[in-house]
């Protein structure tokens, strides 16, 4: 060590935010002031996680309680001191509390501060202290996918480890970016070593992607909201030439014969060829055919499905229709295979850390959530589906709701900015009585607040994380600096609240105290971590095995000893516990509709391109949306085609207006060969900065999308059409 680094102290800690990788790193710090960021070992982190100082040390951070003293919406606030902030913020929730009942009470709360005990797990637990809240159901990234998954294979425990894809013969990545959304970390690694040792890549996406730039040998140009007539084009080719893997399907799988029949025609007389499919997803039949072979013939074979496709109409289509896919193929618990199915890798840590014990919620009392159903919302009346937060709020018990809702309170989210429909969105805000929210800068939903509470940064408390399932590591998260002065953590707050609400038990323990006794008592952690002092040294432990672990793969190998966890034991191609739902728009075998909001629509005279989101590889969603750093490195921009632009006098560069009867947005264009024409992409997670007009000048997506979710509770945002216009 140089002389002049002498004073510096090195911290293990990690990345503490909604990105596919949550990294670990070591911080090097001196006086008080982290210097120098660096990778803990192979484990490397992105742009995102080395722009994290820039955004530590912003000086846009808020170091103050705030009270809003303008018209909602305008930005206008007052610094006050925590006393006054702590004592208002609890007599509005007594307030309501007594005068509406706690199901007046909205717990806004989702993944912008990811850790175990400083995040929304304190502020739930207040809450079920308190006589229970409003909450959310619906994962806005990968509900479609869960469903799909509990219904085909009965977990969502159906990956292989990531140091297994070396061993793929062909990689087919479809809607799946992990180059850019890390889809967990090193996973670009994996994949080029799966390359190296001579796997063909295939890129089915509406854009070429730089996963698709870096890896494919062919990029397939897809309409967004038809892959599962393509899938079924695939099926088809396969049944119809006897390719499928007959043998594997009698042995481990259910329900063949109705897909059959539905797939050939039989059922209503419309046979899945690919000139049908051809027609409907702008791919032609050779390439469909030819990629059917191929992954027919090819062993073993990984389709990797992204989250993308599943956020549409009947998005738990498409991961229903990848998972049999995998089925007849036989690529489904062998080395070198990805099931279709939810990536989670069986006996890895989850993708979520192990939260402070937050109870139950006493509003949910005798609400069902067993395990393995597909209806986890549709039992509980008291939660309320994230795309329809807006109607809740605007209809309220008139609308079939809960419950009429007076009081917001929000943490680690930035709804406005992340959820459908920002118009509605803000008419619901402003007929709120109460709006509080836990936050670190002045996000566009900040600025509705009546009341913003500043919350410190992760890099000053001790906490613990974990990645995303397909992570093979736990991080112990350690305090590397001192909170900016009037800021404190969303459990320092849900402490400080708990006793001026009058709840004496809120907790026995300080921070540190609950990190040790999770970490001992959580039956993940405590089957893996056993030394809880070596851990909090190190700041990570790795679960390691001695073969990269191939999911279902005793299922596989025996099917009678080892049954699937569905109703039949076995891989559904038709699936049980969806024909339970008898619902006509989620049929128990995979099937095809065009979209409603979709280019054969009516609607799509008016609005004739096909918007789709994606996630920047600047943006943890809205996270750093606000780090110069990453904006200067990827500005936000509308993907157009070339041949769409010249049809509007579009030039790359230069600002397009881009609408629908939802809203407007001005942003520039980025005029590409690397997108399929008709269809146009915008990166999520770009604050909205509204002019005087209403016109969002900050490119957010979200003013335009749809505020409907599909029968399997995925988002719709992938469902949406607009016009693009010279500004």
């Amino acid at each position: 060590m140089n002389p002049e680094d002498s004073k510096v102290e090195v911290v293990r800690t990690g990345g503490c935010h909604d990105c596919g990788g949550r990294c670990p790193y070591k911080l090097h710090v001196r006086e008080g002031r982290v210097v120098r960021m660096e990778p803990d070992g192979e484990l490397r982190a992105c742009v995102r996680g080395y722009a994290m100082r820039q955004r530590i040390y912003s000086s846009d951070w808020l170091t103050r309680p705030l009270k809003r003293i303008g018209r909602r919406g305008e930005g206008k606030f007052a610094e006050i001191t925590w006393d006054e902030a702590l004592d208002t913020a609890a007599h509005e929730l007594k307030r309501v509390k007594e005068s509406w009942g706690n199901g007046a009470i909205l717990h806004v709360a989702l993944g912008g501060g990811v850790g175990g005990i400083h995040c929304f797990a304190a502020t739930q637990r207040l809450f079920n202290q308190f006589g229970g809240a409003v909450r959310m159901w619906g994962g806005p990234s990968a509900e479609a996918y869960v469903f799909a998954s509990r219904a085909t294979y009965g977990t969502l425990e159906t990956g292989n480890a990531r140091e297994d894809l070396e061993n793929a013969r062909m990689v087919i990545l479809w809607g799946s970016n992990p180059v850019e959304t890390i889809f967990g970390t090193n996973t670009s690694y994996q994949l080029i070593k799966a390359r190296e040792a001579g796997a063909r890549f295939i890129c089915v996406d509406p854009r070429l992607t730089d996963s698709g730039a870096v890896f494919a040998d062919q990029w397939v140009p897809i309409r967004p909201g038809t892959d599962v007539a393509m899938m079924l084009a695939m099926a088809f080719v396969m049944i119809r030439d006897d390719l499928h893997d007959a043998r594997f399907v009698e042995r481990c799988a259910v329900g063949f014969d109705q897909f059959e029949s539905y797939v050939m025609g039989v059922e209503d007389g419309v046979p899945k060829t690919p000139e049908w499919a051809a027609a409907r997803t702008g791919v032609a039949a050779p390439v469909i055919e030819k990629l059917a072979r191929e992954y027919a013939v090819t062993k073993p074979a990984a389709l990797i499905t992204g989250f993308a496709p599943g956020r549409t109409e009947r998005g738990e289509q498409f991961h229903r229709a990848a998972a049999i896919l995998a089925t007849l193929t036989g690529n489904v618990g062998r080395s070198g295979t990805a099931t279709g199915g939810f990536d989670r890798v069986a006996g890895m840590p989850m993708h979520q850390p192990a939260y402070l014990p937050w109870g139950k919620n006493p509003l949910e009392a005798g609400a069902s959530r067993m395990e393995g159903s597909l209806d986890i919302g549709r039992r509980n009346r008291h939660r309320v589906h994230w795309a329809k937060l807006w109607d809740c709020i605007l209809e309220g018990v008139s609308g079939g709701y809960p419950s009429d809702i007076k009081l917001a309170y929000v943490v680690g989210a930035n709804p406005l900015n992340q959820v459908q429909n920002v118009n509605k969105g803000i008419e619901a805000l402003r007929k709120l009585e109460s709006i509080i929210v836990h936050e670190q800068f002045m996000t566009p939903t900040a600025k509705f607040a009546d009341l913003v509470l500043p919350v410190n940064s992760h890099w000053a408390r001790d906490d613990i994380l974990r990645p995303w399932y397909v992570g093979s590591y736990y991080i112990c998260a350690n305090k590397a600096i001192e909170s900016l002065p009037e800021t404190k953590s969303d459990f320092d707050i849900a402490v400080e609240l708990a006793s001026r609400l009058g709840i004496q038990d809120f907790s026995d323990k300080d921070a540190e105290g609950w990190r040790r006794h999770i970490v001992e008592t959580e039956p993940d952690m405590r089957d893996h971590v056993r030394d809880y002092g070596e851990f909090r040294k190190e700041g990570l432990h790795r679960v390691r095995t001695e073969q990269p672990t191939i999911s279902l793969k005793q299922q596989v190998d025996d099917p009678e000893k080892n049954p699937f966890r569905t109703p039949s034991g076995k891989i559904e191609i038709y699936a049980l516990r969806i024909a339970e739902l008898d619902d006509p728009k989620v049929p128990a075998i995979p099937k095809y509709a065009d979209p409603e909001e979709g280019p054969s629509s009516a609607l799509a005279r008016n609005y004739p391109l096909q918007l789709i989101t994606y996630h920047s590889r600047t943006r943890a969603h809205s996270v750093f949306g606000n780090v110069s750093w990453l904006k200067d490195l990827e500005p936000q921009a509308l993907w157009l085609s070339a041949e769409d632009a010249r049809a509007r006098g579009i030039a790359d560069g230069k600002s397009v207006s881009v609408f629908n009867d939802r809203g407007r947005i001005i942003v520039p264009a980025k005029v590409t060969e690397r997108i399929l024409p008709g269809v146009v992409a915008l990166g999520e997670g770009a604050w909205y900065t509204p002019d005087e007009d209403g016109v969002d000048k900050g490119g957010c997506p979200n003013v335009l999308t749809n505020d409907q979710y599909s029968p399997g509770g995925a988002f719709v945002s992938n469902s949406c059409l607009v016009q693009v216009e010279k500004a």
